[in-house]
């Protein structure tokens, strides 16, 4: 019997699932996932990611069964998995969504291109997010952007598989390499995306704005729903749909609320904006978007500044706090984690990619697209963004005054008062704690004298950028990667479209 293959990557759901709506379409269907060594291997998956992966796919594999099928899980390179099938039994096409991922995916998509071809099958990809493959220029990417969130969602009505299927139960083991598995984590699959989405849309939405820059309200503020759109647990075209319609059901005196979901359909554009970029240059994973920045900070890398960071101590609570809440939860808000990469890019002046390679493995819903341009804006290496130094004090000042975020994250605090907590280091001697309290030792000093080595970066920063070959190079990166007004809202054609600095950040 002949068949459609379908192959699961990043989009561990069945719902508006076009690849496997397509395949349907054509036929009885196979599906499958592959665990890939090599993949797994790279220096930015963690062992959160694969249980993440694995409980998604468990619910896939529960919901194919009840249509008579279920998803086979085998391990390999994919041109040597797909040569297998192919020896046994032979498949008419191959589909799957786009993934925009990191340098490693890239490679292997040209392989299997490659065995396509040479094995005469059709390879059927759909766009899985907002992001257009091929893209030459950014004047259209908007309505582009419009028209794939409008479509109708793509759900199958009949469902056939091909017969000779595992039938055993669903069983899916770890790379024994993989290490950090935060005991806090969400957990995956699409019912449990589904019961954040309802909760944010009927509830938690009210409090978005200004509730998402504190870490104190962010995690009821936000929409947790990234870590489900970076695995593809729901479309991102099904949560733009569900939130513009329950926003237009809201009453006329609901503004607040109304407010809070525009604000939220907001950021998931400029989610698909920051992808755009490394599908349209993939190589900014690895190399400054903005060459005229290289060997900026690449010599002068601090490795004690570096495990500073990662251990939490690099002597200024807030950022210490974070470090502690990512690695016991795998999820930060947008603003904690901006002064994160700010901290090792400007006082640390660490280069973004191993601070990058690091923080993916900490973060649950690490999107490569996302990620990559991020730490590279909030690091100043684009050439086209505004300089975002966040200054560890003043944020914990703004968004954690009483120091409840701090205390929870950090023990040794709990005995500092309020007015030296801040800035601990400058009354380590005049602390008076009682019996029993931690010792005023376990205060850890800063790392660097913050006003001092920020004045020094920004200097450095600022140096490179009055460079003449500088300065003419960032034409070429607004041509490229900057945003665009609407088309009638343009003053001009390079009239950029840039978000507001709230809307900057890696999770909505």
């Amino acid at each position: 019997m002949s068949y459609e293959l379908v192959w699961f990557k990043r989009d561990l759901r069945w719902q508006d699932h076009a690849a496997l709506t397509e395949a349907a379409s054509r036929g009885p269907v196979r599906c499958i996932y592959v665990i890939e060594p090599e993949l797994w291997r790279q220096p930015d998956a963690a062992l959160q990611h694969f249980e993440f992966v694995r409980e998604s796919l468990q619910a896939v594999d529960r919901e194919l069964r009840l249509h008579g099928g279920c998803i086979d899980i085998l391990t390999g390179e994919l041109s040597d998995v797909l040569t297998q099938i192919w020896q046994k039994a032979p498949f008419r096409g191959l589909h799957s969504h786009q993934e925009t991922g990191n340098g490693f995916t890239y490679a292997r998509d040209l392989k299997v291109a490659a065995w396509c071809k040479a094995h005469q099958v059709p390879w059927i990809e759909q766009a899985q997010f907002g992001v257009v493959r091929g893209l030459k220029n950014r004047d259209l990417w908007h309505a582009e952007w419009e028209k794939h969130m409008a479509a109708p969602l793509q759900n199958f009505n009949d469902l056939r598989f091909y017969k000779p299927l595992a039938t055993g139960s669903f069983s899916m083991q770890a790379p024994t390499h993989l290490t950090h598995n935060p005991p806090l984590r969400q957990r995956g699959g699409r019912h449990l995306a589904l019961a954040n989405l309802h909760s944010f849309l009927h509830a938690r939405s009210l409090g978005y704005r200004g509730g998402i820059s504190s870490p104190l309200s962010a995690p009821d503020a936000c929409s947790r729903l990234s870590a489900y759109l970076a695995f593809g647990c729901i479309s991102l075209r099904e949560v733009v749909q569900r939130t513009r319609a329950h926003s237009a059901q809201l009453p006329p005196q609901a503004s607040r609320h109304r407010a809070g979901l525009t604000a939220f359909v907001s950021r998931l554009y400029w989610h698909c904006h920051f992808i755009q970029k490394l599908e349209s240059e993939p190589a900014i994973e690895w190399r400054n978007m903005h060459r005229g920045y290289d060997g900026l900070r690449e010599q002068d890398f601090n490795e004690a500044h570096f495990e500073a960071l990662k251990a939490a101590r690099t002597g200024w609570p807030m950022v210490d706090a974070c470090v502690i809440m990512l690695r016991e939860t795998g999820w930060l808000n947008f603003r904690m984690r901006a002064m994160l990469v700010s901290v090792a890019a400007y006082p640390l002046w660490l280069h973004w990619r191993p601070v990058g390679e690091w923080l993916a493995t900490q973060f649950l819903d690490y999107e490569p697209g996302i990620h990559w341009s991020q730490l590279q804006m909030q690091s100043g290496t684009t050439g086209i963004n505004t300089t975002r130094v966040y200054n560890p004090i003043k944020q914990a000042q703004d968004h954690d005054p009483h120091g409840t975020f701090v205390r929870r994250w950090l023990p040794a605090m709990r005995g500092v008062s309020d007015s030296g907590l801040f800035q601990p280091w400058l009354l380590a001697q005049q602390l008076h704690l009682n019996a029993g309290e931690q010792s005023s030792t376990n205060i850890t000093p800063p790392v660097v004298e913050l006003a001092q080595a920020t004045r020094e970066a920004k200097q450095r920063l600022h140096a490179r950028r009055q460079n003449a070959e500088v300065k003419a190079g960032k034409k070429s990166v607004i041509e490229k990667h900057a945003s665009r007004k609407p088309l009638g809202k343009r003053t001009n054609p390079a009239a950029k479209n840039v978000p507001p600095k709230q809307q900057l950040g890696f999770d909505f």
